[in-house]
């Protein structure tokens, strides 16, 4: 669970930013959106291959 500590002299804006900057790191936003709807178990390996084959292509053009 994200958790973010407000002080005293901490304005709402600010400490709205700091949550969003929090659970964007931690990647909630994108797991509920993910979770939103049913993903067929063949959409979940296409979608796991592709960001393997991403990664890979970036690792690669580092070199």
């Amino acid at each position: 669970m994200s958790e973010i500590r407000i002080a005293d002299h901490d304005n709402f804006e600010t400490a709205l930013k700091r949550f969003n900057r929090k659970i964007q790191q931690d990647g909630i936003l994108a797991e509920a959106r993910r979770r939103a709807h049913f993903e067929k178990p063949s959409v979940e390996r296409k979608r796991k291959e592709a960001a393997r084959l991403r990664k890979m292509r970036k690792a690669a053009a580092k070199h």
